[in-house]
């Protein structure tokens, strides 16, 4: 395996283990608290939707012609690797409150439970929270398999790294029946986020018609400059940020959106 393919593999592999973890706490939430057979039922309609998305848009994105994916797909990536990283930044210098599972299952199980009586038989509720987070999640990591597995026309090595993350989170899922609050998500969504940003500085600028010095290998320079000015941002914010129960603090905290 090249350096590009295993840099494909680990890159696809992090993010999808993010929105597993993310999905699969709002799963366990609904079917703890109200009715599994419902929850999976939301989780199987999901799944179904997201399989006709990628029938319908792998082909029409690997159809096109390289140098226009590049484009497409890099600023796809930046789109969504500056939102990873923005938020990233905000959280690791104190602007923004950190990413916790251990909390978000505990709002999701009071919303359940305050959603009304749970009947012996469908349970909309369940249904449709399963539905909603999976689908909501699922369509990050389609997104994430198909950007980076055309641009590198492996969509195969791909699907697999994105494969064995949600095996990997759903296994780790059954065992401990509980968030996993263990897995360093904050850490994990920085990681991402450097990533998603320098492949789509690099792939963006391939399409225009840059040549970047020493091809593919330019990317462990890129990598390394983007990780290094992501961590100066947070040292530089580090030394504004409002103390704990200061008016302002969570000014910065704005509403969740996917794959924050």
């Amino acid at each position: 395996m090249s350096g590009a393919e295993i840099g494909l593999a680990l890159s696809v592999f992090a993010a999808c283990a993010v929105e597993a973890v993310e999905a699969l706490t709002i799963v366990l939430a609904v079917g703890v608290t109200r009715s599994w057979r419902s929850s999976f039922i939301g989780v199987a309609g999901a799944v179904v939707v997201l399989a006709v998305l990628t029938a319908v848009l792998g082909p029409a994105l690997t159809s096109l012609p390289i140098n226009a994916l590049r484009v497409v797909v890099g600023g796809l990536l930046l789109v969504f690797g500056l939102q990873w990283l923005r938020k990233a930044i905000l959280r690791a210098s104190g602007f923004k409150k950190l990413h916790d599972e251990d909390a978000i299952y505990a709002e999701e199980l009071s919303a359940a439970r305050d959603a009304g009586a749970v009947g012996t038989g469908f349970d909309p509720y369940s249904f449709t929270v399963s539905f909603k987070g999976v689908l909501l999640e699922g369509l990050e990591v389609i997104f994430i398999v198909l950007t980076f597995g055309a641009n590198q026309k492996n969509i195969g090595l791909a699907a697999i790294a994105a494969g064995a993350a949600v095996l990997a989170v759903l296994a780790a899922g059954v065992v401990i029946h509980a968030p996993l609050s263990r897995v360093p998500e904050n850490t994990l969504k920085f990681g991402v986020g450097v990533m998603l940003t320098s492949f789509g500085m690099f792939w963006g600028a391939e399409g225009t018609g840059a040549h970047w010095p020493a091809g593919d290998a330019a990317l462990l320079a890129v990598i390394p400059a983007t990780l290094l000015y992501a961590v100066g941002m947070v040292a530089l914010l580090r030394r504004r940020a409002p103390a704990p129960g200061v008016e302002g603090a969570g000014r910065a905290r704005e509403t969740e959106t996917v794959g924050a």
